[in-house]
Order: structure tokens, then C-alpha cells, then sequence
């Protein structure tokens, strides 16, 4: 295995950064900023960020076999034509329920949007850390990006045991997909919603995305959305 090698590719400071989906087409990096209301792309080809404002917090991304992207936007489904800069809503749920919003979101090997809401957490571990965002490598394992606890894991899904740890130099690491030309790149998103000023002067990436290389394994392309 070669030597683990992290860097920030985007020093944005998003305050919740989710959801990293890899574009294959466009060799870029799609991820959201949920309470910055915005939807962005890294092009690793150009190295720079383009975002896209939206009217509402926008929790996450996905590709769309038709062309462009879908969101899931407050509590509704969207979609998102990027040259235009044009969102439109597909179905909205929970309309009498406005203080609620869809938390994440994915789509399944059969092209369907799954996305759930912000009523349940799960605790991972003994430390004081959160499992948030995932994604899984060709081996079958399982990568877990640890909110509050400024890392990545790797476990295997059957036994439950830690296979690998990645530490991050951000507390908040939020959500973590494979990329790049063979997908043997990390990208692993971060927040700094909750941050003070000295907690942010330590780390002055925090709200970055992060690139690993050299772990070593390979991931899954994305799911494309069918509708």
C-alpha cells in the first residue's frame, strides 16, 4: 500500500458540507453546503469550485441518467439543470410540516432517490462522535466518515470491526465517496457550523473537502437517479 497522502481541494469553508458524489462525465467532485444553501462542483481538471445558490437548505446531490443532477431541497425533490442554473421542483412532501427537511439522500443500484428526514441519530462508538456520511469500496467494506471525531473508518459490515482509521486535520468531517479516473480517490466533505473563532483559528480548513490518496482499495461509482 502506498503512503497516505490528504489534501483540502477546496478551502470554501462550507458550513455543512454533505453528500460528495463524483461526476465521471465531467471529471468533478458534486457535493452541498446544507445551511449555506448551495450546490457545488469541483473540477479536478481546473482545479476550482463553482456553486449554485438555492431558496432553501439543500441536504444532497445526485447524478441523473437523463443528464444534470437531482437535490433534495428542504423537503422536496429537485431537479437541478447546471449550465442554467435552473431548479425545479419534481414532488414536494411534508408541505404541512415547514420546519422539517430531508437530512441526506441516495439513490439505489435500481435508480430510485431515497432520502430520509432529521429525526434519528445513531451512535457508532464509545468516543463522542457521530456517525454521518458513507460509501463502500469494491472489497465489500464499508467507509464512515465520523462527525466530531475528525476522521474516516473503514469496517467491515458483517463482523463490525474497525479495519482501517484515517484521521482528518477537521473535526467535523461529514460524509466521505470514492473518485478520480479509477475511483481509487477519497473525497471526504467537512462543516464548520458550530465553530468558534479560536476552535476555527486551529483549524482553518474546517468546511474544506478533502481529497485522500494511496489507501490502497477502490469504490463503487455512483447510482444515477432514473427518473
Amino acid at each position: 500500500m502506498s503512503s497516505i497522502r490528504i489534501e483540502c481541494v477546496a478551502k470554501e469553508g462550507y458550513r455543512i458540507g454533505e453528500s460528495p458524489v463524483w461526476d465521471e462525465k465531467e471529471s468533478a467532485l458534486l457535493c452541498v453546503d446544507i445551511t449555506g444553501r448551495k450546490v457545488c462542483r469541483w473540477s479536478s481538471v481546473t482545479k476550482q469550485v463553482q456553486a449554485i445558490s438555492v431558496d432553501a437548505p439543500v441536504s444532497s446531490v445526485a447524478l441523473r441518467k437523463s443528464g444534470d443532477y437531482v437535490i433534495t431541497l428542504g423537503t422536496r425533490f429537485a431537479a437541478l439543470k447546471w449550465k442554467e442554473q435552473l431548479v425545479t421542483t419534481i414532488t414536494h412532501v411534508d408541505k404541512d410540516k415547514p420546519n422539517n427537511r430531508f437530512n441526506d439522500g441516495k439513490v439505489d443500484p435500481a435508480g430510485r432517490y431515497f432520502a430520509g428526514n432529521r429525526r434519528s441519530i445513531y451512535r457508532l462508538e464509545k468516543e463522542e462522535s457521530i456517525p454521518d456520511g458513507m460509501c463502500i469500496d469494491t472489497e465489500g467494506k464499508l467507509w464512515v466518515a465520523c462527525y466530531d471525531g475528525g476522521r474516516v473508518i473503514r469496517l467491515d459490515p458483517e463482523t463490525g470491526k474497525r479495519l482501517q482509521t484515517v484521521k482528518l486535520p477537521v473535526d467535523k468531517t461529514t460524509s466521505c465517496c470514492f473518485g478520480g479516473k479509477d475511483y481509487s480517490e477519497m473525497y471526504v466533505t467537512s462543516a464548520s457550523d458550530g465553530m468558534d473563532k479560536d476552535w476555527l483559528s486551529r483549524q482553518p480548513q474546517a468546511g474544506g473537502v478533502f481529497k485522500i490518496t494511496g489507501l490502497g482499495v477502490k469504490g463503487v461509482p455512483p447510482y444515477a437517479f432514473a427518473g
